[in-house]
């Protein structure tokens, strides 16, 4: 027993107000009955919240995806050089020569997937080529096929970019700026059994996304074979300085090995297309969107979030003087 309340026979607290005696536990069916008093109410916040959702359903683009499946290549040049550096790298420390870096175990497919993250590569290869698009797309026409850009960001009759930002960013979008968008359209994933690896692009044109796909993998062969083949040659004038600078006779047989493995590697580099990766499944244009249950998805839950949002509201203003 307590002076301001009394404990009723179902075991709940009671609590005096003057004359008034109130519940500590709102009944379930009191509420629902606050509810029902309260439809009209409830019944037009569900109907402006699932008006809103259909907007946004109809406002939000289609958005295409483009893949391609990839198998990492095996370089069986390499496994040659760490052959021959493991082979002759005692013999060749007689004369200096340290083979330990040459050779060395290569994980191309690995340095290729951080290439195309990397800032430095969308810079160099990418930035000028999908900025555009990547910044200044209104949508894409499916009756002309046409990419069509936002006018208050990048005026198409003079070419010049108008968009108005605030500092530190600039008119036309940085290659800083314009890499986080690139990131938020791109996907890159590994299967951790196979080792096959799959990049894909979002976008609302088709056709750009199955371009940028192509232009990644094209780019990042490019990367990679540039830089093969200039270490391959840095190399062999490492190689042939050291073998004019050894007497030693025994070693000369082992430079001619080396550079010879050096020499596959600009040859194989040069002419292989498929550098970094064989193309399991090419990039198409695709002919459905990517997440076609998006819209569908918003407009059922925007009623179901109305009627939540609305069932607060009337609760709140009925209880919420009474400490509910």
């Amino acid at each position: 027993m307590s002076d301001s309340g009394i404990e009723d026979p179902t075991g709940r607290f009671k609590e005096f107000r003057g004359n008034e005696v109130y519940d500590d536990v709102v009944d379930l069916r009191e509420m629902f009955a606050v509810v029902w008093d309260q439809r009209k109410v409830v019944a037009l916040i569900t109907f402006a919240s699932a008006f809103c959702a259909l907007l946004l359903a109809l406002w939000l683009p289609n958005i295409y995806e483009s893949k391609a499946l990839l198998s990492p290549r095996e370089d069986d040049n390499v496994s040659g050089l760490g052959a021959l550096a493991r082979q002759y790298g005692g013999l060749a420390s007689l004369a200096g020569i340290n083979l330990g870096g040459m050779g060395g175990d290569s994980n191309n497919s690995m340095l290729a997937q951080q290439k195309i993250k990397s800032l430095d590569f969308f810079t160099r290869y990418l930035y000028e080529g999908v900025l555009l698009v990547l910044m200044a797309t209104d949508y894409w026409s499916e009756e002309s096929g046409l990419t069509i850009y936002d006018s208050d960001i990048f005026n198409v009759q003079k070419k010049v970019w108008v968009r108005e930002v605030d500092y530190p960013q600039k008119t036309k979008p940085s290659a800083q700026e314009a890499h986080e968008e690139f990131l938020d359209v791109l996907t890159l994933t590994e299967d951790g059994k196979t080792g096959l690896v799959t990049i894909s692009v979002a976008h609302q044109s088709p056709f750009v996304a199955q371009h940028w796909v192509e232009l990644i993998i094209e780019s990042v062969t490019e990367e990679l074979r540039n830089n093969d083949i200039k270490e391959a040659e840095e190399s062999i004038k490492f190689l042939e300085q050291k073998r004019s600078e050894t007497a030693l006779v025994s070693l000369d047989g082992v430079f001619a090995q080396l550079i010879e493995e050096q020499t596959k590697t600009i040859m194989l580099a040069q002419v292989s297309k498929d550098y970094v990766f064989d193309v399991i499944d090419p990039p198409v244009v695709p002919e459905l969107e990517s997440q076609p249950f998006l819209p569908v998805l918003i407009c059922v839950l925007g009623p179901v979030l109305g009627v939540l949002l609305a069932t607060v509201i009337v609760l709140t203003r009925q209880y919420g003087s009474v400490g509910f």
